[in-house]
């Protein structure tokens, strides 16, 4: 028996897992949980970090018995800035600030937009880090005279673990700064910004040996929480898309090599970086968060809605009522989410979704509907057939919005496992500790083992006539 420690930071919570793999299946144990939100301090939107390592040390603390290694995954994009004596600078802030607003044009008039996807291949966000670190050089320069290291989220947990300062591969990639042509950071594009590049860490691997914690080695797995859940798709045979279904949906192939095209450029996908070598050719989709924000906004008027609650109403509410483009920025912030979505459809001459049922509706087939509208979008541009889709994480348990996904893009769509993430976290460290041999073997054993479910596409001429419709509120340059 072969036993990991997987911490899992996600944007709504936080969690750390045991997982124990006897050689035939993996048994995880979660055992420590605790919430992770933004803190606003002075009109600006923090990660509570120091939070989040008080509760991971105390998850880890609970598991570490005859732990064989540990491995951090997190969101993508956020970073932190440590000083001469490995301080904070600030408190690293939340990608939904606002200190990005007009970054990109900023950046755009000193180095070309399509340069810099050429130079990248990612997709065009504002809360991508190249526009964050930009914002720091405009706004609060002195933390920039004063910084001496550049970690990424998950990076800065596993310094705080082992003493050492290096950067995880599929981490990296989602900065907007990483040239997977070079390999490496794209120093001189980011000198051109004139940003420094000399407190950027040396890059490494998913299953790289970083340290240890306590006498427990620390390792690298796919350190981007996305990439972790890529690993643990239970796919057997090519042909495959995936899902991963959380605060953000991110809906995507997984290839040997990015692909940096006219067509990857004009759809504004992204290529970030995978395990084994690998690349994911994705979109990120506003996802869960939707539903997040609408059940706080109703928490806070007095009703408590779980999620299965919601998932419930929307099953018996009108179908195809009222559309909306899920990726629109006026959903970006946080905030009264059902008055937003009323909003849209206003704008847009719909029906405005008035109940709690209308408007969880309107989120579950919006987002079913910007699936196939992504998934037509990464077929055409790579030439991949794609014969179904595994959805994994936490979206994996909402029958309904699996059975909707599975109507819109016409394929059939395998959900689990929902612990997607640490799954796969924990399989990129048993590789690294020789109990596996590698990503296929894992995934051979997880199509043998899990409770996957399989929903099969109904009332096609229904959801092709919703999709025409959809197509009409997406914006131009996402056509």
């Amino acid at each position: 028996m072969s036993k990991v420690i997987a911490v899992d930071l996600g944007a709504e919570s936080g969690r750390v897992a045991s997982v124990e793999f006897d050689g035939t299946r993996f048994f995880v144990e979660e055992t420590h949980r605790f919430a992770n939100g933004p803190v606003t301090l002075r009109g600006t939107m923090f990660w509570n970090i120091l939070h989040l390592w008080q509760e991971i040390s105390t998850g880890i603390e609970k598991a570490k018995e005859d732990a064989a290694s540990i491995g951090v995954a997190t969101w993508g994009v956020d970073f932190a800035l440590l000083d001469r004596d490995d301080n904070l600078v600030a408190n690293p802030v939340h990608y939904r600030d606002t200190r990005t607003e007009g970054m990109m044009e900023w950046v755009f008039e000193r180095i070309p937009r399509r340069e810099v996807f050429d130079r990248t291949g990612i997709q065009f966000l504002a809360l991508n880090s190249l526009y964050q670190y930009s914002s720091v050089l405009r706004r609060t320069p002195a933390q920039l005279e004063a910084a001496r290291s550049f970690l990424m989220m998950p990076d800065l947990i596993n310094f705080w673990l082992t003493g050492e300062k290096v950067s995880e591969f599929t981490d990296a990639t989602t900065t907007q700064f990483y040239n997977p042509l070079l390999g490496d950071w794209d120093r001189q594009m980011i000198n051109r910004l004139g940003l420094p590049t000399h407190i950027l860490p040396t890059i490494v691997q998913p299953g790289t040996r970083i340290g240890a914690y306590q006498g427990v080695p620390v390792h690298a797995p796919a350190c981007h929480d996305t990439g972790s859940a890529v690993v643990a798709i239970p796919a057997t045979s090519p042909g495959f898309a995936y899902l991963s279904s959380g605060t953000w949906s991110l809906l995507g192939l997984e290839l040997p090599k990015p692909v940096i095209t006219d067509e990857t450029y004009a759809a504004n996908v992204t290529n970030e970086g995978g395990v084994e070598g690998s690349f994911r050719l994705l979109q990120n989709i506003m996802g869960l968060w939707l539903a997040q924000q609408c059940r706080a906004t109703w928490r806070a008027a007095g009703t408590e809605y779980s999620y299965d609650e919601l998932a419930r109403l929307a099953s018996e509410a009108e179908p195809f009522r009222s559309l909306i483009f899920p990726d629109d920025p006026s959903f970006n912030l946080p905030g009264d989410m059902p008055s937003r979505i009323r909003d849209f459809c206003a704008r847009t001459d719909q029906p405005i979704p008035e109940t709690v049922a209308q408007v969880m509706r309107t989120i579950y087939e919006s987002l079913a509907l910007k699936y196939r509208h992504a998934l037509d979008h990464l077929i055409r541009i790579s030439g991949q057939t794609v014969n179904r889709m595994h959805i994994v994480g936490g979206g994996s348990k909402n029958a309904l919005l699996c059975q909707m996904a599975a109507d819109a893009i016409g394929r059939e769509v395998v959900a689990g496992p929902a612990e997607g993430t640490v799954l796969g976290n924990a399989i990129v460290q048993l590789i690294a500790v020789g109990a596996l041999t590698n990503v296929a073997q894992a995934r051979q054993i997880l199509a043998s083992t899990i409770d996957a479910v399989s929903y099969q596409p109904k009332h096609r001429e229904d959801w092709e006539g919703a999709y025409q419709r959809f197509r009409r509120l997406v914006p131009e340059a996402s056509q």
